[in-house]
Formats: C-alpha cells, structure tokens, sequence
C-alpha cells in the first residue's frame, strides 16, 4: 500500500458507510438494512442494500459490492488512493502523502493548474482587442456580462502560439501543455495551439476544477465545435457541461440539452437545471450520473431530424436508471436558446411544463411513421402500440395509453387491451423461460460471478467461504482453524484473502471490509462482500468452524491422493512406452 495500513484502518473506522453511501444514493431502512435504488445500474424497482452493521454494500441486479472505500471508487470512478483522499477529506483526516504516489499526484495537479490558467488567459483574452470578435458574437447570442463570468467564457486568438507563450511564462512546459490536450505536436516536434480563433467554453467538473474545454469557431471554420481530447483528467463520457451547477438546482429536474448555448442561455433566463453533454451523444454513464442528482429529466434537444434522433437513443439509456423522463419538443424555434431569445423566459417555462413524458414522446414518434388514413396502415399502427405499451409496468399507465391509441385510431379500447395484454404475456413467458434456465443450472448459480474466480471445487470453496465470513464475524474463531494454512485452500482468491485475514489478526488489527480494499483486488473485494451477505449462526461458530476446517481438510487431502495416483499413471505409461521402444520385455 501507498499510505499506511493504519490510516487507512483508522478511515475506514471513521466513515459509516450508510453515511456515505446516503451521499449518493436515497437509503430506506428495511429488514435490519437500508435499500435504495443502485446508482451502478440502471433499475426502477430498489435491489441495491447497505448492511451498516457488516459495513458493506451489496447490489443484487448488477452484483457490485464492497466496502466504503470500494463505493467512493465506484461512485465516483476514482482509483484506490484518490478515493482514500476524498474520504479522508469528509472525515476531516489529513492525508499522508507519501513518495510513492507524490509523482501522480503532483502530475494531476499540475495538469488542473494548467487548465486553469488556460481558462484565465482565454477569459482575458475575451475582453481584450484581440478578443473583440468573440465578444461580439457573445453579445448577439443575448448574453450578459454577469454569465459570461460566471461560466468563465474566453476567447482564444487566432495565432498558433499565444496560449503556449502565456503560459510558458507560467512556467508550464511542453509536457504539461501535451498531456491537457490544450496544444498538438507535429511531425517535427514542434508544438502548437489546438485553439485558435474560438470563444472558449471551459469544462468544469462536480469538484470545481476545469477539466477540459470546447470552443466555437468564429465564421464558417470546420469543425464548428471542437472539443479537448480525453486526458488523465478528462473523460467526454463521464462528465456534463455545467453539472457542477445544476447539480444544486430547487427545481426538481435536470433539463438536458444538446450544446453549451443552449444550456448557458436556460441558465441565464433563471433555469439554472441545464446540462449538456461534451460533443458526444448521451451514454449510460451520463444517465447514472444525472441519476445521483435528480429524479426527473427532461430531454430538450434541438426540434430537426438529429435531434429527435438524439432524444431517441437517449429515452432508453435514461428510463434504465429509474429516473422519470420527459421530452420537450421546442416549437416556433430551432432550439431553446433561440425560442427563449423569440419568446422569452415565460413562454419556456409553459412550453416545459407541457412536456410530454417519454411514453406519450414515443407513441407520437412511433406514430408519426404510419398514415392513419390507410385502414392497413392504421392497423399497423395501433399493433406496434400495443407491443410498446406491453413494456410497461404499470397497468394503470396501459389502461390510460391505451386509451389514447384507441381514441386515436378508432380501434376499439378493449380490442387494444387484449393486444397488449396477448404481448405483455408473450414477454413474460420468454423471461419467465431465461429464468427456468437459470434455475436449472444450481452449479453455475453457486459459482462468483466473475468468471476468473471461477471455483474448481465448490464443497471445498463452499467451505472456504464459511471459514473467511466466520473470521470477518468473530475474530476470535481464528483460534479454531488449528493448522489451516491458505495453501489447503482449493480457490487462490479464496486463499489469499484467509492469508491477508490471518495476517492482520496475528498484527492485532481489525477485520473490517473496507479496511481490506487497498489488499485485495477489486473482484476479490466483491467476492468476499458477497460471502459476507451469506447468513451465518454464530452461536453455533466454533462447530461451525471446525466442520468447514474438515471439509477443506480432506479434500485438500483427496486431490493430493488423485494428483499423486496420476502422477504414478502417467510415470507408468511413460515407462511402458519406454519399454517398448528400446526392445526389452
């Protein structure tokens, strides 16, 4: 480990982890533990749980589990030992740099101080004569002097070089400049400014740092938008433009859009819910982001082809994580910058509170494809209704849209409701069908999850879990594993957690799921929160002990029997054939 093992006992014995986990995710206490939605997965009915008294958590739709330290990594996609800071910073410890991880750290730093200053020069730049094209543009857009600072837009200059001298002043070399992103090489080894006569729009994260930056070209230059690369602090796919303040909105929902315009404009007519993705189209990873901060979005895409394209590929990703979804079909103007611009702030506040939700968008799109004017087309229509109102869970929701599809086509409601139903039955024998092969496979259900944890031996492995969770439970029965030695044990991962266990007793510290994360790898962290959901009788622990102790035992015993028996096979054949081959009886 980089930092010492007792700090990190002395951490994770300091941050609760329904604590923390109640940070991110909206716990109800239920059964002896505390159930809420799992912000790993997609999902509307809760199967992620927090066990506060085993300090673990565990998701039964998408199999994550750990300790506190594994769901800071998790959460906040961080590796082990930026998890460990941010922890440490909650629970208001001082963190131990040490040498070994001083270069990364420093590295991390220097490249969020450069991004910095980049956003200062670019800002600077903005209200200098260099600049005066971008304010312009800025002006025309409706923007005001406040916005402009409070989302730090910049300019930079049309030259090849201007932010690499700025910031060489700054003492910023050419390998920090590299690693941002902000400058390119080229086949001579020179380097350049990969910005140049663009209004600048920095990126900053949910902690506050600028991470990256997209600038729009002033004129008819191509790209009209371009964005930083991915680097070690910035990922297109995991972060949101303006997140880091709409994360705080009182308005109930996080309004997505399809640019930094569109977004920054919804702020400044007091909408401060507006998001916008980096460039690329929404991915799951955006949805599970939005999903720690709202429990309704509203898709507010540009009113072309492209857009409602946009919003159809993002319907699904979002509806997955259990959000409420909602479509806003920007009407009398090609975006919501510009019907804001048209129309004003009231005339948007109507028009979202009219949005359509996500069933009532899809019916209307799916709609739109058939002329109802046809009896054949019209047919068509009211049956591919039917096979997407299937999909809902509510029978109230099919009952009220079935409704509408009948009043829509004439097609009569109960003939619809049949439809539906005929489909919803069809779905659930296929899925009820997955399941009966799942169930008939008790060996494979029995296995990790993960296939490199895969177990060789499962009476064996069965036992081996018995002996790890007893340790975790009660200590003190490491007395009775007598002579037990990982090396008996028929899983390696299995095994090498019984040694790390083993070997923290005999230093006298404590067993704690979290305090293991920075010993074990992350699927072994998983494995052993798994074993530790299992129940267990600890009034009957010291024969339970002993009884899993004799499992391992023996068949311990009986593969050295078998391998020995085919070690003599295989000498017997090879002297045989041996034999044979030099002539003698």
């Amino acid at each position: 480990m980089a930092v010492p093992s007792a700090f990190i006992d002395e951490l994770v014995a300091r941050s609760d982890i329904v604590d923390v986990v109640s940070d991110y995710v909206s716990l109800t206490p239920k059964g002896g533990s505390f159930w809420g939605l799992c912000p790993f997965h997609g999902e509307k009915t809760a199967s992620f749980h927090v066990l506060q008294d085993r300090q673990l958590y565990h998701c039964f739709g998408c199999g994550k589990g750990g300790g506190v330290l594994s769901f800071v990594m998790e959460v906040e996609n961080l590796p082990f030992l930026d998890a460990a800071r941010l922890l440490a910073k909650r629970a208001g410890m001082e963190f131990p740099e040490q040498d070994s991880n001083q270069a990364d750290r420093r590295k991390r730093e220097r490249l969020l101080a450069a991004n910095k200053a980049a956003a200062r020069y670019f800002h600077a730049q903005l209200h200098s004569p260099a600049g005066q094209e971008g304010l312009e543009y800025l002006r025309r857009r409706g923007l005001s002097k406040g916005t402009l600072t409070r989302f730090g837009l910049g300019f930079a200059p049309d030259s090849w070089d201007g932010l690499i001298h700025a910031l060489g002043e700054q003492g910023f070399d050419k390998g920090v400049l590299l690693d941002t992103g902000l400058v390119v090489s080229n086949k001579k080894g020179g380097i350049y400014d990969r910005f140049r006569g663009r209004v600048m729009f920095p990126i900053i994260d949910l902690r506050g740092d600028v991470i990256g930056f997209g600038g729009r070209v002033m004129g008819e230059g191509t790209p009209k938008y371009l964005n930083s690369p991915d680097t070690s602090v910035f990922n297109k796919s995991r972060n949101l433009f303006a997140l880091n303040l709409a994360k705080t909105t009182k308005l109930g929902r996080i309004v997505l859009t399809e640019g930094y315009m569109d977004t920054i404009a919804l702020h400044q007519a007091g909408f401060d819910c507006a998001v916008a993705s980096l460039g690329t189209a929404l991915t799951a990873d955006h949805a599970k982001l939005l999903s720690r901060f709202t429990k309704e979005v509203v898709i507010c895409y540009d009113a072309d082809e492209a857009g409602i394209q946009a919003a159809n590929r993002a319907i699904p990703l979002l509806e997955k994580t259990g959000m409420k979804v909602r479509v806003l079909e920007v009407r009398g103007a090609k975006d919501p910058d510009e019907f804001i611009r048209t129309y004003g702030r009231e005339a948007f506040a109507r028009l979202l509170e009219q949005s359509e939700n996500f069933v009532e968008y899809r019916l209307g799109q799916l709609q739109s494809k058939y002329d109802l004017g046809d009896p054949v087309k019209k047919t068509e229509f009211a049956r591919a209704a039917a096979e997407m109102l299937s999909t809902l869970d509510s029978p109230v929701e099919r009952e009220v849209y079935a409704g509408q599809v009948a009043e829509t086509t004439g097609v009569g409601k109960d003939a619809l409701l049949q439809e539906i139903k005929q489909a919803r039955e069809l779905h659930l024998r296929q899925a009820k069908k997955k399941q009966l092969r799942r169930d008939m496979t008790p060996m494979a259900q029995a296995q990790p999850r993960e296939r490199q944890l895969r177990y060789e031996n499962l009476r064996s492995a069965r036992a081996e879990e018995g002996v790890l969770r007893l340790l975790m439970l009660d200590p003190s029965l490491e007395a009775e594993s007598g002579g037990l030695e990982p090396e008996q044990f028929s899983s390696q991962h299995l095994g090498k957690i019984f040694r790390v266990l083993r070997e923290r007793l005999r230093q006298g510290r404590p067993l704690q799921l979290g305090m293991l994360e920075g010993e074990l790898e992350g699927e072994e962290v998983r494995l052993l929160a798994e074993i530790l959901r299992q129940p267990e009788a600890l009034e009957k622990g010291r024969q339970a002990m002993n009884d899993y102790c004799a499992v391992i035992t023996a068949e311990y015993t009986k593969r050295n029997e078998t391998d020995e028996a085919a070690l003599l096979a295989a000498r017997d054949r090879f002297q045989k054939k041996k034999s044979i081959g030099d002539g003698t009886p």
